[in-house]
């Protein structure tokens, strides 16, 4: 039955505050007061003394003579002495105790005692450890281990009866593995203390979700753990721990959420959000001045915050205290104040900084009259009148101070500057105006940014999280963050939101992986909604780019954020004039070029009948979802082509065989299919993931030489999604849906033969029977598909929907077939090219059997004339109108080689004789008499049967598109008849509406196939060509980049408004540019390099300084006839072209030779031929592609310094008086002086001695062994041009080496901190060392060695921070190299951070080894461009120490 008396502990305290605290009294007096420690001595309690690791060894010492000896003399001269003492004095004196009190002695009670809470010291640690000899005299000690599992299970079932063993079995589970971990899970474990257990008992307990409990407990341990903002490494490491505790790995899937899914209500009193209820504050007896400080703010809800707020509602009805930690700008504020809103409940608002001290946390000294008044704080104001309090900027204020949250939170008790007291509510103390009673419906809501880089603020999560209920708020998904920004700007365009939502969600995640400082907010993004909502005619480029105007003093930030707002369509720094269409050129005019007739007289009907078809399936093939970057490609400037990406998991062998794009769904999906390596590719248009099926064990093998060819049908509704895969060589038929993998095989016997039809899937071989063809034109409106050989006699129809096939039997050769409609075939006979109409007898028939014969005949000959010896045309394309928008017969185009287009009217529904029209090319000999000028007959065509590629009809836009040469496009088609450079193929675009025709140049493909014949016998232009909804074309290349293209008139221009406006109008950016036509009647001589002005003033002209503009023969910009460019950073005067065009050839010559020479001689500077500086390159743009440089060098240098130094310490209670601090000085502050000594330095201060880094590279004999495998030994010399360019410049930060290991020895010096690689040829020296040891050194392993050497010889020199990196290959156990002997060899040593990278594998090997070792200590590599990355988590992975 003690009475307890908390004593908080910190780190400011003096030994004066451990006994007595000056204060005011309301006169001016000041007078002492004792401390709660000389109340517990005097009255018998207990006291607690809270947090002695936190205060000064020399603090403590005061209380040797109260521990030791039972008395103690107060600053004010009062003694307090041993109660036999006191009683013995008192004996000896004759007088009682309030006499003796009076003359200013006192009895310490005899039940007095003490108990010291702290943290136990940290074993080998660097900092300053509080248990000294001095303190080990004053305390018996014992330590408090955790409890045992059964412990904390008896403990939670007697707290919390009501929660299910089941559940909280895996939960301890979890919590036994995490404490009993030497790695990195070990810094896990605080953050599921046995309170923490007990609150997610609790939330349990209440919770009424029914399903997936498991679930449950899972998301509350990644709430408390904060996992969203845990390093890689932690992050796995806890989810790897959950799983193998038998729950789930991954919380709930917060961002998948949608409105749909949850709710908020006010309601008959009650607020409900998603289920969870609870009553609101206050009513009509709430005090007026309490509703005043209800929050009012503007919020528009969306699914995600909604969730945030319904655990918040929980945890409140629990009575918890809710922190909520997130970046800035991300809510946290709105949501916290939107909460009260709902809840009707008063809120009181701190905002915490670095100076906040923990008098200015409890009350508020002012001066009134003279007189020191303390004013309660708004932490005190809540407390007594049970508001909310909301806790701002936690992360700021040193965690010292924050700690007297935890301890008022905690034992519901808190001692103020003034002497008063905060009790909890059921304290019995409630007549003393000392005391304040903390009023029950008191919570608190403390806001703090994410712990670690890269806010480095410090870590009160850390310290104080574990009695709080920890949430943490992310940006919005991206449909939350669509939705809000919608209501904020209800004017602004849908595709700018979407491109502002898709452009910063790339910039957290950069932030995210240290590649930027700043994580860019939803706060900026609303910001920038608001704004275009009010003024719309800015401009989103403006808009956006005055958010990035404090980054524009860093050139590298600056081109990092520009281009990311380039990849998603923001023309940031683009002007209304940077247009880029192509050039139109005049159409030819149609021509009357012959007549189709068909001959009625001459019908037939042909054999049809009913072929039964098999179905093997389904197989569920594995579906994985890849990543890609589609970048928007109007960001500088406009064009036809809008947008392009690359196919994951493309390989140089593979070779595209078609492109198909789905479009019964919401969005068009885009289909490709490759072979050399059979692979389906899926994406929904605008999409950023890619749908990869990997179908080599589907496919039949059919090998190079078959020159095999799959060819894509997609399907409609009901079996909308779906795709029909055909193989033409084998006439292997599937049917699958990408989303799921559900594959069929299905079997037609008459196609493939009389083999059994139950054969495997895996393996068929190729037939030597001619290739079957597919006609897919109407399989997505129809279902339906037509197959046929060439120089057969069948023609089979496939129904997808009931899996009916029907053969139709011809009594020719079939040569060609083309679907006109779905009811109408057009046929082309082998021999002959004679043309047949295959169509439906009835309209309730559903296989066309009536055969007609075509006649063709030619303008020349008249009606009923047949063209002698017609020539075939090939490839047909045919397209139809849609018959219902017009009265006109219906018409098809026919493209062919010696026309743009054809138009054959009133084909095929006319029984008439059909016109034929043409739009020949300038060398097609068409008569000129026959056409009918004014007559349009193919005006408003809206809808086409797609050709075959590269050729599209685009119905809209009445476009005909052809991937056609560069070498057949007339040099007129572009802008001073010069061909654009890296392309070899353009567009044709034929508008037959605008008689216009344009050339759009296709970037050529970043790689070739090497099956070069194969290639071409699909495409022999290597693009694929297809057609999406609203005419959007999509191209793919042999490299397998896609790119989305508009042509279509009205197209073009819709976008082309919307992309000016993107820009709207700042003149004041645009510089003034004057351009005056004159010659400047000099001529050039001879090129030189010219003289070096030492003041660098600007020249124009002269012939005489270097670096001058608009002169000529000397090397400066803007002029002619100089031998190269020279900037000097003046303003450029550019001379006229046509006078740069006018140099003479010799001139030219000269001045080429002279760049050539001086090219030269730079490279013998630097000893490096041009052969170097080509393999140089090779490595070196293949790293630089991966941006890992510049991400390591942020890393590094914004990571917080470790080391000491001495410094003037603030807010001291001794030493110096601070001059800053005199005001401070007489409201009473005792914090006012400063002295010098060692401080740790805060989280971001930039550190005084380098961080020493050592690279331990494999270079062993395997790795040149087995670099033809896997490349192994390429990344590894990849890795060491990664480090070397990385760390080059930044010399005062870190100091590295790269040390080698083989056969030969574990010691082989590579690179030395004394003499790192200054220039490119010194760093290929170094790969080139590498690369000729692995190919020469002896067999054998030295890996262990070279890491322990690397471990222990690293320390030989002072730095702020050690790290070793060892890269090498996982062929370990070839040598004998057992796992735990490299564990202990990584784990040796607590102040080296080492680590080890796998390389190189021959199958499992790495993976197997890796999780042999401790996690986190150790990674996978097989692709140089995940280096940056690994490299990213290893640095950042020391914040956790």
């Amino acid at each position: 039955s003690y009475r307890t008396e908390p004593v908080l502990m910190y780190q400011d305290m003096t030994a004066r505050d451990l006994l007595q605290q000056r204060y005011t009294l309301p006169n001016g007096d000041t007078v002492w007061k004792i401390s709660p420690l000389i109340e517990a001595a005097l009255e018998g309690g207990m006291a607690v003394l809270d947090g002695l690791n936190r205060v000064n060894p020399g603090t403590l010492s005061i209380l040797q003579r109260l521990v030791h000896d039972r008395e103690v003399t107060l600053h004010d001269g009062t003694r307090l002495l041993r109660h036999d003492k006191f009683d013995g004095m008192k004996e000896k004196l004759n007088l009682n105790d309030q006499e003796l009190n009076e003359k200013a002695v006192y009895r310490i009670h005899p039940s007095f005692r003490m108990i010291g809470l702290a943290e136990p010291p940290t074993t080998g640690s660097s900092a300053q450890q509080w248990l000294n000899p001095e303190l080990l005299t004053l305390f018996l000690y014992h330590h408090m281990e955790p409890l045992s599992v059964n412990n904390e299970l008896e403990v939670i079932q007697k707290l919390v009866p009501d929660v299910s063993m089941d559940e909280i079995k895996g939960l301890l589970k979890l919590c036994q593995k995490l404490r009993s971990a030497k790695d990195a899970n070990s810094s896990l474990a605080g953050s599921l203390s046995t309170r923490q257990l007990i609150r997610i008992s609790k939330r349990l307990a209440a919770s009424q979700h029914n399903t997936d409990r498991l679930k449950l407990v899972s998301d509350a341990v990644h709430k408390a753990c904060l996992s969203r903002f845990l390093p890689q490494l932690a992050r796995s490491a806890l989810c790897g721990a959950l799983e193998s505790s038998g729950l789930p790995p991954e919380a709930f899937p917060v961002q998948d959420l949608t409105m749909n899914d949850i709710s908020c209500e006010v309601k008959d009193g009650f607020l409900t959000i998603g289920g969870v209820s609870a009553p609101l504050c206050g009513g009509e007896e709430q005090e007026e001045s309490s509703v005043a400080k209800v929050p009012d703010v503007l919020f528009y809800n969306n699914a995600q915050h909604l969730a945030v707020m319904k655990d918040m509602l929980q945890d409140y009805n629990l009575g918890e205290h809710i922190l909520i930690v997130g970046n800035q700008g991300v809510g946290k504020n709105k949501i916290v104040d939107r909460f009260l809103h709902l809840l009707n409940k008063p809120r009181e608002y701190l905002q915490l900084h670095r100076d906040t001290t923990v008098q200015s946390l409890t009350v508020q000294p002012t001066v009134r009259d003279g007189i020191i008044v303390y004013e309660d704080s708004a932490l005190v104001r809540a407390a007594r009148m049970g508001h909310a309090l909301v806790v701002d900027e936690a992360d700021k204020a040193p965690t010292h101070v924050t700690c007297i949250l935890k301890a008022l939170l905690e034992s519901g008790r808190a001692t103020l500057a003034d002497g008063r007291k905060i009790l909890d509510h059921l304290s019995t103390s409630t007549s003393n105006k000392e005391v304040i009673l903390m009023h029950p419906d008191f919570r608190m809501f403390v806001l703090a940014n994410r712990p670690g880089f890269p806010f480095l603020g410090n870590d009160f999560f850390g310290a104080v999280g574990d009695v709080f209920s920890c949430h943490a708020v992310d940006n919005p998904s991206v449909a939350s963050e669509l939705d809000m920004l919608r209501q904020y700007g209800a004017n602004v365009p849908e595709s700018s939101l979407k491109k502002l939502v898709a452009a910063f969600g790339e910039l957290r995640d950069l932030a995210d992986r240290g590649l930027i400082s700043y994580p860019y907010s939803t706060r900026e993004v609303v910001n920038i909604v608001k704004h275009l909502e009010k003024f719309p005619k800015e401009g989103l480029a403006n808009v956006v780019r005055n958010v990035f105007d404090f980054d524009a003093y860093s050139k590298e930030t600056k081109e990092q954020l520009s281009s990311v707002m380039h990849k998603h369509g923001i023309p940031i720094g683009a002007k209304p004039h940077d247009v880029r269409l192509a050039k139109p050129l005049p159409l030819s005019a149609p021509k009357l070029s012959g007549y189709w007739n068909i001959l009625h007289q001459s019908s037939s009907y042909c054999d049809v009948k009913p072929i039964r078809m098999s179905v093997k399936g389904p197989v569920h093939l594995t579906v994985q979802n890849y990543e890609i970057e589609r970048t928007e490609d109007r960001g500088l400037d406009f064009s036809e082509q809008f947008a392009h990406w690359q196919l994951p998991q493309f390989f140089r062998t593979n070779i595209i065989t078609d492109i198909a794009v789905s479009k019964s769904g919401p969005v068009d999906i885009v289909n490709i299919f490759a072979v050399n390596g059979a692979a389906l590719f899926s994406m929904e248009h605008g999409g950023n993931t890619v749908k990869y099926i990997d179908m080599y064990d589907v496919f039949p093998n059919v090998g190079s030489m078959s020159h095999s060819c799959v060819k894509i049908a997609p399907l409609g509704p009901p079996l909308a999604g779906q795709l029909l895969l055909f193989e033409q060589k084998t006439k292997f038929l599937l049917m699958i849906d990408p989303s799921t993998g559900s594959t069929r095989r299905l079997f037609i016997p008459e196609m493939e033969g009389a083999s059994d039809p139950h054969h495997s899937m895996r393996r068929t071989s190729a037939s030597s029977t001619p290739p079957y063809k597919m006609c897919s034109e109407f399989s997505e409106e129809f279902c339906s598909v037509v197959f046929f050989k060439e120089n057969g006699h069948q023609l089979l129809q496939l129904n997808a929907i009931n899996g009916e096939v029907h053969g139709v039997t011809v009594d020719f050769n079939i040569q060609d077939v083309q679907l006109v409609a779905h009811d109408k075939w057009l046929i082309t006979e082998a021999e002959t090219n004679i043309k047949y109409m295959l169509s439906t007898q009835s309209p309730e028939d559903d296989v066309p059997t009536k055969l007609t014969q075509i006649k063709e005949e030619g303008v020349d000959l008249g009606f009923g004339s047949q063209l002698p010896h017609p020539q075939p045309i090939t490839p047909n394309y045919l397209t139809e109108y849609k018959p219902h928008r017009f009265v006109t017969p219906i018409n098809r185009i026919l493209v062919d080689k010696d026309s743009y287009a054809k138009c054959v009217v009133g084909f095929p529904h006319l029984t008439a004789t059909n016109e034929i029209y043409s739009f020949p090319r300038s060398n097609s000999s068409l008569e000129d008499s026959f056409i009918e000028k004014g007559r349009t007959i193919y005006r408003g065509l809206t809808k086409f049967v797609p050709p075959k590629p590269p050729c599209q009809i685009l119905s809209s836009s009445n476009q005909v598109v052809k991937v056609v040469s560069l070498k057949t496009v007339p040099e007129k088609a572009f802008d001073q008849g010069t061909q654009p450079r890296m392309t070899s193929h353009c567009l044709e675009v034929a508008d037959l509406g605008q008689h216009m025709l344009r050339y759009v140049p296709i970037p050529q493909a970043v790689a070739e196939s090497p099956y070069v014949s194969w290639q071409s016998s699909i495409s022999e232009s290597g693009y694929h060509l297809a057609r999406g909804r609203d005419d959007v074309l999509y191209t793919v290349d042999t490299g397998g980049c896609v790119r989305e293209w508009e042509t279509g008139l009205l197209n073009l221009q819709r976008s082309l408004a919307e992309w000016r406006a993107m820009i709207g109008s700042d003149d004041m950016e645009d510089k003034l540019q004057i351009t005056t036509e004159r010659e400047s009647g000099e001529d050039v001589t001879a090129p030189k390099h010219g003289k070096i002005d030492p003041k660098n003033a600007p020249h124009v002209g002269g012939n005489t300084w270097a670096g001058g503009t608009g002169g000529r023969d000397t090397a400066g910009m803007g002029g002619k006839g100089g031998p190269y460019r020279l900037d000097m950073g003046h303003d450029v005067t550019q001379i006229p072209d046509w006078e740069k065009e006018a140099v003479p050839e010799h001139v030219k010559k000269a001045a080429r030779e002279v760049a050539q020479k001086a090219f030269k001689e730079r490279l013998r500077e630097i000893r490096m031929s041009e052969f170097d500086a080509d393999m140089y390159e090779k490595f070196s743009s293949h790293v630089r592609k991966q941006d890992g440089s510049l991400s390591i060098c942020r890393i590094i240098i914004n990571k917080s310094a470790k080391g000491k130094e001495r410094q003037w310490l603030k807010h001291q209670a001794t030493g110096e008086l601070d001059d800053m601090k005199l005001i401070e000085g007489l409201t009473g502050e005792k914090n006012i002086y400063k002295r010098r000594a060692e401080q740790e330095p805060e989280p971001g201060t930039p550190q005084q001695k380098p961080k020493r880094i050592r690279v331990v590279m494999d270079v062993s004999g395997s790795m040149y062994r087995f670099n033809g495998l896997d490349n192994r030994l390429e990344r590894t010399v990849e890795a060491a041009c990664l480090v070397m360019e990385s760390f080059e410049g930044y010399k005062e930060k870190f100091k590295y080496e790269l040390w080698g290991h083989s056969g030969d020895g574990f010691d082989i010096p590579l690179v030395t901190y004394e003499k790192p690689p200054t220039n490119n040829k010194e760093r290929l020296e170094v790969m080139k060392t590498m690369h000729a040891h692995a190919q020469f050194c002896m067999s054998g392993d030295h890996t262990l060695e070279a890491a322990e050497y690397a471990v222990k010889n690293i320390k030989e020199q002072e730095a702020d921070e050690y790290f070793v990196v060892v890269l090498s290959d996982a062929n370990l156990e070839r040598y004998g190299i057992r796992p735990m002997q490299f564990a202990e060899v990584l784990t040796s040593d607590d102040e080296v951070n080492a680590f080890v990278i796998f390389i190189g594998s021959l199958g499992d090997q790495a993976e197997r080894l890796k999780k042999q070792l401790p996690l986190g200590r150790s990674f996978v590599c097989m692709d140089t461009k995940n280096i940056p990355q690994i490299l990213q988590q290893i640095f950042t992975s020391s914040l956790l120490k």
